[in-house]
């Protein structure tokens, strides 16, 4: 059982809806508030099946412990199926959720309990002392979670034990180029900066509610948990591995045009390996670890080490300088901390697209950096985040600072606004040069998105060298790039973006050429059927699909908006035989206020045309007919 106990002012909520698991409630528990109480967030998991009496047990223990110690007299016993895609069974869970509050309340505590299987809305004010939030992870004695035989603990490289004591400096730097205090900054008009700005100096990284991409991510049927796995490992459905596919062909795409080679590289590496070993020890990802043949190997977290072991065995002219070469991981894998771990923001295993750079020196290091860092800006504008959508984190040691200032203002004024600055008075990591665009979501969390960064240690770490005009053999300085980060978090990020975007009234929709359907025909009875299809092919290679369910019309129309379809046709009597029909363009349309404008066929092909050109094409990912397609998602 995950645990989560926060110490309130208050906690309210409110039921929505119902799930297919939700227990039958009354209207008082519909709704619910206590004042000054302790409110435990509480996920039943797959082996509190073993033993649910011995959770019920510790778990009244944790939250008297610190009831106790906040001296509450209230709790909210809260179920919260986000702290873990490890779920128990909904009878287990009501079993323990009920055992807990019937426990707590005959040790004289008052106690409320908000329904099982129901969407709800809830509001939280944490008091915020010390002692305010407190996690707990409880396993049942003899169950199948505990370490096996010879399992090795999690492996955490020194980069991440000493990430924290590091000594930062914040600031932010204007357009103009100054640098200003970040807590005396008049943040008017950037309210996302102070987001991330908060965000950056607290490193407060645990996501205590659910973001509303993950009902957007499963209404869609693009991804879901996976509960058979591991936390942080998605399954996506063939919209959303269609919508992968062009996202990664978009940005290997993209590196092809700077002359970027693409490789493949092994997916785990010998942890002893002398090299890697020290790389292991730099670099402030936690590992995941396999033993195999006697053997300590682990699971890469970026392709760094397979590409820097080719570049070692290369034999490398400066006439070959700058090279680049890219690998797209499917997968990288990182053991990132479970409080952290929701929808497709931050994933143990993701696919990200790595691409390297071999420089002569640092000025074409700098070089590269510059017009990396626009090609990076044009491939989130492509995907459908463009400046406005993402803060500039641009992190230095002070000595490259000392000697690039020049560059470094060059770099924010390109961005036009007010970006993050972290300095650091000596180097710990490999780098000396870094930035990152950081998404904003609708719970202010921040998440990194494109990166570069300048690498002044690896180059001699992996005994790389190039061969100069005098015969000379010197190490090159390397670039590191993601052009688009995670693919996984481009997704998160656009599915946020269009919440907020419909939260001030505008319609959500994902890029034309990313939509897994980008016209919808309806057909408003089977006598049109044969008219549609035929409509459909002349339509082709596009993705279009056909509405041929035994529904209302009115259904058919309210579900191609909940899909995002870009274009919608409905076909009817009047619509048979004739040169024009409606058209409905979502891009052009209001909330309830639909925009039809009437197109022949080659003028709505035409619009698509200049919807998706030079952008990679997929064909429909799953059946025309909408009546033959299964439903990959139950109710939402």
């Amino acid at each position: 059982m995950q645990l989560l106990l926060i110490h309130s002012d208050f906690i309210e909520y409110e039921v929505k809806k119902s799930t297919p698991v939700a227990e039958k409630i009354g209207d008082d528990l519909k709704s619910g508030r206590m004042e000054d109480a302790l409110a435990a967030f509480i996920t039943v998991e797959k082996p509190d099946e073993a033993n649910p009496q011995y959770v019920i047990d510790r778990g009244v223990e944790s939250i008297v412990k610190m009831a106790e110690q906040v001296k509450a007299t209230r709790v909210m016993l809260y179920p919260y199926a986000h702290l873990s895609s490890n779920l128990s069974s909904p009878k287990t869970a009501i079993e323990v959720l009920t055992g807990l509050e019937a426990a707590l309340k005959a040790k004289n505590f008052e106690v409320k309990r908000s329904p099982f299987g129901w969407y709800k809305a809830f509001t939280v004010k944490c008091k915020g002392h010390p002692l305010s939030e407190l996690s707990r992870n409880i396993v049942p004695e003899g169950s199948t979670i505990n370490i096996c035989a010879g399992e090795k603990p999690e492996v955490v490289s020194e980069a991440v034990k000493n990430e924290e004591k590091l000594k930062s400096y914040f600031y932010v730097m204007d357009v103009d180029g100054t640098l200003k205090d970040p807590k005396t900054f008049d943040y008017k008009g950037h309210e996302k900066l102070k987001a991330f700005v908060d965000y950056e100096m607290a490193k407060k990284r645990a996501v205590d509610r659910v973001p509303p991409h993950v009902e957007l991510m499963r209404r869609l049927e693009l991804a879901d948990y996976e509960p058979g796995s591991d936390p942080g490992n998605m399954r996506f459905y063939p919209k959303g591995r269609m919508v992968k596919n062009l996202l990664e062909n978009y940005v290997l795409m993209e590196a092809a045009k700077k002359g970027a080679m693409e490789v493949e590289t092994p997916i785990m590496y010998d942890m002893e390996h002398p090299t890697l070993k020290k790389y292991l020890d730099r670099f402030p990802a936690r590992q995941y670890t396999v033993i195999a043949d006697k053997k300590n190997l682990f699971l890469r977290f970026a392709a760094c080490f397979g590409q820097f072991l080719m570049s070692h065995d290369m034999t490398i002219s400066y006439k070959n300088l700058p090279l680049k070469m890219i690998e797209l991981t499917r997968y990288s894998f990182r053991k990132e901390q479970r409080g952290e771990l929701v929808g497709l923001r931050r994933l143990r295993a993701f696919t990200m697209p790595d691409m390297h750079t071999l420089c002569a020196d640092m000025a074409g290091a700098t070089s590269e950096f510059r017009d990396q860092y626009e090609m990076c800006i044009n491939t989130l504008d492509t995907i459908g985040l463009t400046l406005k959508d993402y803060e500039v984190a641009i992190r230095f040691t002070r000595d490259f600072y000392d000697q690039n200032k020049g560059f470094i203002k060059g770099l924010v004024k390109r961005a036009g606004k007010p970006v993050v600055i972290e300095m650091w008075d000596q180097r710990f990591f490999y780098f000396v040069l870094k930035f990152e665009f950081n998404f904003i979501d609708s719970l202010d969390k921040a998440s990194a998105l494109s990166t570069v960064q300048i690498d002044v240690e690896n180059a001699e770490r992996y005994d790389i060298t190039y061969v100069d005009q005098d015969g000379s053999k010197k190490y090159p300085t390397i670039l590191h790039c993601s052009p688009s980060g995670a693919i996984e978090r481009c997704i998160y990020a656009q599915l946020e973006k269009q919440f907020m975007e419909s939260e001030k009234g505008q319609v959500p929709m994902l890029p034309v050429w990313l939509s897994p359907t980008q016209v919808r025909i309806i057909s408003l009875s089977d006598r049109h059927a044969d008219y549609c299809r035929r409509l459909a092919g002349e339509l082709r290679p596009n993705r279009v699909d056909i509405d041929d369910r035994e529904e209302t019309v009115s259904k058919k129309v309210r579900d191609a908006g909940k899909e995002w379809i870009p274009y919608v046709v409905t076909i009817g009597d009047a619509e048979i035989g004739k040169d024009k029909f409606p058209v409905v363009v979502r891009s052009e349309s209001q909330p309830n206020k639909p925009l039809k404008v009437e197109m022949t066929v080659e003028e709505l092909k035409a619009r698509l045309a200049k919807d998706t050109d030079a952008l990679p094409a997929r064909p429909l990912p799953i059946a025309e007919s909408l009546a033959k397609r299964p439903k990959f998602v139950g109710s939402i």
